[in-house]
């Protein structure tokens, strides 16, 4: 029997742009998805954009029934902050001050804990016109939206995110061109990189000096970076990779500082950004008190095997080779490696090497194309997801019982949501929802989701 303690949270994740719909309705202004799929739809699965997504802001009642029926006892979800500030800043949409009270009300009148989480990928367009992450004004409107946001709800949440993976902002936005603003611009990457750890910590800032009685944190995509061997340069490689990955946001959240080895290497390739020594200080003393990590694939990385192009754009490549694993297992609908057992080595790593800090998985999950081949008697029957799921928690509770100080398992996601790019192309959640209807039904793992929670195990 694999056996969480009483207090053990268990829950999903979702965002704004994801689920709510309603994408100008009520005052809320547009965002840069918004903006994206209205100027270029073709880059999105299917031309399916952000407009409706899962329709949470019309039918979050219902949907809060779904979530005690799928035994959350916590649920994390984001503020819009261009539905909150439809200008990014200035005057208070009082319409989405309504919804977002209505939802926290709804929540706990259901015994389910609101975690907030204040920026999910959705820079209000308003803000990206004027440079978005690379604009030091943008940073501080940032921190005025979290201060709003303490202000209106902190009397009822005390479980606050500041940000959901933000390294994916940096890479997609500003180095791979997949998101907007799709750039191909590395000094630009590490200027918005520095600027959004120092919104983390502005945020944070503001949480205390309101006096806030909660807990304050980020949630982190920890990918393990795994060597393809024990030479010593595949050793260097991996040790690289973790630098950018994972250390560029984890370092200066929890420990306040950025890891001197990768400003070093920051300096070598003439890409420091601009700020202010000051900052580096506000970045030392607001610290998080707890962490969210979302886990879905280890990184494995190898020696490269030829020499940098040097006319290229730098990329953190530059130092190593993605390396695949021969017989590793795979998610064919999504390509990515399942590989369990790196939740216990994150688990080993805060452990050992973070202060033991109080932290969750925010996110865990399977994306599957097609699932309705699994329907049966109108249930898709997603043993995989529910096996899944299994297999991480056999090892998450052996990280537990060695002392990792780990509080909760939330999935991706609730319902089946909207993802970006791939709009509806894979399906995570633990509800399945009919696009043509809206109609939501349980799956086969929601029910169990409800074991679990019940049970606090399997």
């Amino acid at each position: 029997m694999i056996k969480f303690n009483d207090n053990f949270y268990f829950g999903s994740a979702s965002s704004a742009t994801q689920s709510e719909g309603a994408w100008n309705t009520d005052g809320k202004g547009q965002n840069i998805w918004d903006y994206w799929f209205e100027t270029e739809s073709f880059r999105f699965h299917n031309k399916i954009g952000p407009y409706e997504t899962s329709t949470f802001y019309r039918n979050y009642k219902e949907d809060i029934k779904l979530l005690k029926e799928t035994g959350h006892n916590s649920f994390r979800f984001s503020i819009s902050w261009s539905r909150l500030l439809p200008n990014g800043f200035g005057e208070v949409n009082p319409k989405a001050i309504d919804f977002y009270n209505n939802v926290i009300d709804e929540l706990l009148a259901n015994k389910i804990e609101p975690f907030i989480n204040l920026f999910h990928f959705d820079m209000p367009m308003c803000m990206q016109n004027v440079g978005g992450w690379e604009n030091r004004e943008v940073v501080e409107h940032y921190a005025n939206f979290a201060k709003i946001c303490f202000e209106h709800f902190g009397d009822r949440v005390k479980r606050w995110f500041t940000f959901n993976e933000p390294i994916v902002h940096v890479e997609c936005g500003y180095l791979l061109g997949y998101h907007y603003p799709y750039k191909v611009d590395p000094k630009a990457a590490v200027q918005v990189g520095y600027h959004t750890a120092l919104a983390n910590a502005l945020a944070i800032k503001n949480y205390r000096e309101l006096n806030g009685d909660g807990k304050i944190g980020i949630v982190l995509n920890l990918s393990p970076c795994y060597p393809r061997s024990e030479n010593k340069w595949d050793l260097k490689a991996s040790f690289i990779a973790d630098l950018f990955a994972n250390k560029s946001f984890l370092d200066p959240a929890v420990k306040g500082y950025f890891p001197i080895e990768l400003i070093d290497i920051i300096k070598e390739h003439d890409l420091m950004p601009e700020y202010i020594e000051s900052d580096l200080k506000i970045i030392s003393e607001n610290t998080v008190d707890y962490l969210g990590v979302n886990y879905y694939q280890p990184r494995r990385v190898a020696a490269r095997a030829s020499l940098p192009n040097p006319e290229a754009p730098f990329m953190p490549e530059y130092y190593y080779d993605y390396y695949v694993m021969p017989g590793r297992k795979i998610n064919p609908h999504r390509g990515w490696e399942i590989f369990e057992k790196g939740i216990y080595d994150i688990a080993i790593n805060i452990r050992d090497n973070y202060g033991n800090i109080e932290w969750l998985i925010s996110e865990n999950g399977m994306g599957v194309e097609g699932e309705e081949k699994f329907l049966v008697d109108g249930v898709i029957q997603d043993d995989y997801r529910i096996d899944f799921y299994k297999d991480h928690l056999k090892w998450l509770h052996k990280g537990i019982e060695e002392g990792s100080n780990c509080i909760g398992y939330h999935v991706w996601t609730f319902i089946d949501n909207w993802s970006w790019l791939n709009s509806y192309k894979n399906r995570y959640g633990l509800v399945s929802l009919d696009l043509s209807t809206q109609k939501r039904t349980i799956k086969k793992s929601g029910r169990w989701f409800k074991e679990l929670s019940d049970k606090k195990g399997f």
